[in-house]
């Protein structure tokens, strides 16, 4: 949907857009009136808790729950029995939630108890015993793509497989255009490398809960913390074989989910509980379960070939990405393929990829899933042939930047994009010339996004006093809430305090997409505009009925009716708070609604660059100084753009330099908790720097683009290169903590 002709993206002066109000949830979280996950109680409710597997690999002979069902307070247990045969676009979701066959990695549910408390399902869980026959495992991509690997299911590749290969392998992408053989063979240099990346856990604070309602009638309602109750309510009938509009769910606020909650883990399982109790039953995950049983991102192995030529022009690219996606099919491998090149203009590219099925939890989206690995690879060896040829890396990313008609890597041509200019921005900020201290280095990198759209609907309804309500179906995860209420006020002209954004049930709304793709402001947004157009339409039709005169003889202007001309006669302006007051007698209530498959969301690029310090004696390394320079097309709500690119930076952070996922070699996770899975805390973290750039997307009336995922994307790489100039020795494996950053450089 190109820009319209109410609107010019950068020439248009914005009044609330682009300022900086306060959060509309802020008083609710800072209060603890806002309601999470784990808040909701029902009368009779009763206590969910799931029985998982100790074992990596297991064959499931039997479970006998006869002990737990004869104890006093339990008063439902289900196993994969109880569930019947699912649509086929769901059976891994519920394989996933509760085994079947067999138990695929350490934490995969086997058996749910509902009880009156959560003491008697504790014991409860205890005395379910279950059978099961130890099988080989394998967690690491590499080894499960040996044709000797355990083989976790049989016969699952698809057509894109080669014969031959391991039947871990499941699918197999490739991307480019070109010939890549001739770009090397014009290349003064060919560098190759290799790398690895580990699983990391989005490291959500709230954990996974819901609480559920369903009668022997299949009539359910559903209250959870997710970025997507609709996918919620369509993938929980689909798995428990009832319509969907008989399945009413509620998105409570959620503390963080960062793609780590697009799918369900407990509530199919919640929803069964309670149908075959007639009683509400409430779940929440323990800290444990969810990083032994919750998607983490993908770990990965990647092996990047570039040609590069003295003056820094890159003549042909390629790599092979392997990732593993958990126990199922559907790592991210095929998006980290499609990333991998996006920000530079190549004549010879080819990127290959390679899904692989480990013993190891289904993976999730983590912010621009794939994308972060993929960049840390190409990024790499784009910053050693660079500083191999004694060249500027900004200079040498300039030099082969993608810009407007560049045909992409993954194919498409590129409209107006900003990579460009947050290069530029890059190399004239005053932290590219800083001076650095002892044993510091400085490192640059580029990323890339998507962005999504997908279907959206929304409802704008005025008040007789003249205030706003706009009702949408996406969960808040970055401040949707205030730049809808942004957008819908800059539309119809009237101050941001007269606007409230309320997340409604999937009962009131059409269906509407997950939160995620970075899509919430670029889609809703869009849709938030036209369901005000629709509204100010309806305002200049009622004002037109009051003066007597054709609607088209109406304008909306500054949050009033005017006649569009001495012609259309000598009537004062009519606000929405007038015209809404006498409604009643002009036609009914005022509203404005909008549904839309949304197309045309810009893909967005950013540069980050950072400092860091090498101890040189413990490898331990400490972020100095960090600077994100990305593309937002238009920022809504500045603050919440700068946090945005900030999080990203922070998740980043974590990921290059001490998150990871440890199996021993029993298959089993050996970190699960926060005191051994480290995340960044505040002492770990400098003060993260911004710069927004505003490039409009077309496709788009303000010319948003999203910003949640693009910021992950660069960090590993800009550290990676950054504590490669610091400690004289170029890093190939995340994460980079202390005892690998020191055994790398005393190897030299």
């Amino acid at each position: 949907m190109p820009l319209d002709d109410q609107s010019t993206g950068e020439a248009r002066q914005f009044k609330v857009v682009g300022s900086r109000p306060i959060r509309p949830d802020g008083i609710d979280k800072v209060t603890g009136r806002a309601r999470f996950g784990a808040d909701m109680n029902a009368p009779g409710m009763l206590i969910g808790r799931i029985l998982r597997s100790p074992h990596a690999h297991a064959k499931i002979r039997g479970i006998d729950t006869s002990k737990a069902e004869a104890l006093p307070g339990v008063k439902a247990i289900v196993t994969r029995a109880d569930f019947g045969a699912p649509d086929e676009g769901v059976a891994d979701i519920l394989d996933n939630c509760m085994a079947g066959e067999k138990a695929l990695y350490d934490g995969h549910a086997v058996a749910a108890v509902a009880a009156t408390s959560a003491a008697v399902a504790r014991k409860a869980l205890k005395l379910i015993e279950v059978d099961y026959e130890i099988l080989p495992h394998v967690t690491d991509v590499d080894e499960a793509m040996k044709p000797d690997a355990p083989v976790l299911h049989e016969g699952l590749s698809d057509e894109t497989v080669p014969e031959g290969v391991s039947q871990n392998v499941v699918h197999r992408v490739q991307f480019g255009h070109g010939d890549v053989e001739a770009g090397f063979a014009e290349a003064d240099t060919v560098l190759e490398r290799s790398f690895k990346t580990a699983a990391t856990h989005q490291g959500y604070i709230e954990p996974h809960a819901c609480l559920a309602t369903m009668g022997a009638d299949g009539i359910a309602d559903l209250w959870v913390c997710t970025q997507g109750h609709y996918m919620v309510r369509n993938t929980c009938a689909a798995i428990l074989g009832i319509d969907q509009g008989k399945l009413r769910v509620t998105a409570s606020e959620i503390g963080g989910g960062f793609g780590g909650k697009t799918t369900v883990f407990l509530e199919p399982v919640a929803l069964a509980l309670s149908k075959k109790a007639n009683r509400p039953v409430k779940m929440t995950m323990t800290r444990e379960e969810v990083l032994r049983a919750t998607g983490p991102t993908a770990s990965t192995s990647i092996d990047v070939k570039i040609g590069m030529k003295k003056d820094g022009k890159i003549t042909a690219a390629s790599a092979e990405l392997r990732y593993q996606g958990g126990a199922y099919p559907g790592s991210p491998v095929d998006m980290g393929a499609m990333t991998a090149f996006a920000p530079y203009d190549l004549e010879n590219v080819k990127t290959v990829g390679w899904d692989v099925v480990t013993n190891r939890p289904k993976q999730a989206a983590y912010r621009a899933p794939g994308a972060p690995m993929a960049a840390f690879a190409v990024e790499s060896v784009v910053d050693e042939l660079a500083k191999g040829f004694g060249l500027d890396p900004l200079d040498v990313r300039l030099k082969n930047a993608a810009r407007e008609g560049t045909k992409s890597s993954y194919g498409p041509t590129f409209p107006a994009i900003g990579l460009e200019a947050t290069l530029k921005a890059a190399k004239d900020h005053p932290h590219w010339t800083a001076p650095l201290g002892p044993n510091q280095g400085r490192g640059v990198a580029c990323g890339f996004w998507f962005n999504f759209g997908g279907d959206t609907c929304v409802s704008l309804n005025i008040t007789p006093d003249g205030t706003v309500t706009l009702t949408e179906g996406n969960p808040d995860i970055g401040g949707s809430r205030a730049s809808m209420s942004m957008m819908a006020a800059e539309e119809l002209g009237i101050p941001y305090d007269q606007v409230r954004t309320v997340i409604a049930d999937t009962g009131a709304l059409g269906q509407n997409e997950v939160t995620d793709g970075s899509r919430v402001t670029f889609a809703v947004g869009l849709a938030t505009i036209k369901a005000a157009r629709n509204a100010k339409k309806v305002l200049c039709e009622r004002a037109a009925m009051v003066w007597g005169i054709d609607a088209d003889a109406v304008v909306w202007e500054d949050g009033c009716a005017r006649p569009a001309g001495d012609n259309a006669g000598k009537f004062p302006p009519m606000s929405l708070k007038e015209i809404a007051a006498i409604a009643s007698n002009t036609g009914g209530p005022v509203a404005g609604h909008f549904e839309v498959n949304a197309e045309g969301a810009g893909v967005s690029f950013a540069t980050h660059m950072v400092d860091t310090e090498v101890d040189p004696e413990t490898g331990s390394v400490k972020v100095v100084r960090y600077t994100v320079f990305q593309d937002a097309g238009k920022a809504v709500h500045p603050a919440y753009v700068e946090g945005q690119f900030q999080g990203g930076a922070a998740q980043g952070i974590g990921w290059a330099l001490n998150e990871e996922y440890i199996y021993g070699a029993d298959g089993r996770l050996q970190n699960p908790g926060f005191l051994d899975y480290r995340i960044p805390v505040a002492s770990d973290l400098p003060m993260i720097d911004t710069v927004i750039l505003e490039i409009p997307n077309p496709g788009h009336p303000y010319g948003v683009r999203g910003v949640g995922e693009t910021s992950i994307v660069p960090p590993l790489a800009a550290i990676a290169n950054s504590v490669s100039e610091a400690a004289g020795v170029r890093m190939t494996d995340l994460p980079m903590s202390p005892p690998k950053v020191l055994a790398a450089m005393q190897k030299g």
